[in-house]
């Protein structure tokens, strides 16, 4: 999930009392003002920025959420870690950073293929 925040609100979301760690222990980190989940995550945007400036990425979006509807029933939510347009391969890219590979996202990220044809990339 991520959170815009100032500079001050989020110096002070990462300095509250620990709370319970991550079952994967990712550490949340907060970077332009987003609160990303992993630091893996913050380093995939910060190099995403770096890409746009260079203008080889547009349309970059963080968090994006894809309904999984199957024969008109709503079988999961999957959010995307990244979505954006790559001028260089000329393609819109679906980028996922995981540490840990889990059962559950194996089977969103076949839902995503089957119900929107969309090869969903993990980035490690």
């Amino acid at each position: 999930m991520n959170i815009h925040l100032t500079r001050e609100e989020g110096r002070q979301l990462l300095s509250q009392k620990k709370k319970p760690t991550n079952k994967f222990n990712a550490k949340r980190v907060l970077l332009d003002g987003i609160c990303f989940d992993s630091k893996a995550e913050a380093t995939y945007y910060a190099a995403l920025k770096l890409r746009e400036k260079a203008n080889e990425v547009t349309d970059i979006e963080v968090q994006r959420w894809y309904d999984l509807i199957v024969n008109g029933v709503l079988v999961a939510r999957y959010r995307a870690d990244f979505v954006f347009f790559d001028r260089i391969c000329c393609a819109r890219r679906i980028v996922d950073t995981k540490g840990v590979v889990t059962r559950d996202f194996r089977v969103k990220q076949k839902l995503m293929k089957a119900c929107f044809g969309i090869d969903v990339e993990v980035i490690r």
